[in-house]
């Protein structure tokens, strides 16, 4: 008698249970549907990103026009404001500001303004988050007190 331990046997695959083909079907259909409806969300944002990026920029001329007129505003009765030369060169500074706003608004489109404040955030970190906080808090009263 031959040894059995040195004889070749073949090998066969292992036993599936019948659902495990099923299953692994079925999983990767919702991995396919999952991807697809992630693909329409991203898209769908992109496409809202875009729709709000163009009414900014249509209303861009008019926020410009309105910070001119403060300014002119302030420019005008900075003279006969109470406080004296001190107040009255705060309020021709504070128009001075407001002026050059209204030629940044402008100048540059939303796309740009953005890159601006990305780069202010990364160069300013701390002052950012405190204004970002104060500005939630001011969001967060006003939405409260309707």
């Amino acid at each position: 008698m031959a040894n059995q331990s040195s004889r070749d046997y073949p090998s066969y695959p292992e036993p599936v249970s019948p659902g495990t083909r099923e299953t692994e079907s079925a999983a990767t259909s919702v991995k396919e549907k999952a991807s697809e409806a992630a693909g329409r969300a991203k898209d769908k944002a992109a496409e809202l990103g875009r729709s709000a990026a163009a009414k900014i920029d249509e209303k861009r001329e008019p926020a410009a026009g309105a910070l001119d007129g403060a300014a002119a505003t302030l420019h005008d009765k900075a003279e006969s404001l109470p406080g004296g030369e001190k107040v009255s060169s705060m309020a021709h500074t504070a128009a001075d500001k407001l002026e050059s706003t209204a030629d940044y608004v402008r100048e540059h489109d939303v796309r740009d303004m953005m890159g601006d404040v990305e780069q202010f955030v990364k160069s300013h970190p701390g002052q950012s988050l405190i204004a970002a906080a104060a500005v939630g808090f001011l969001v967060g009263r006003a939405f409260r007190s309707e």
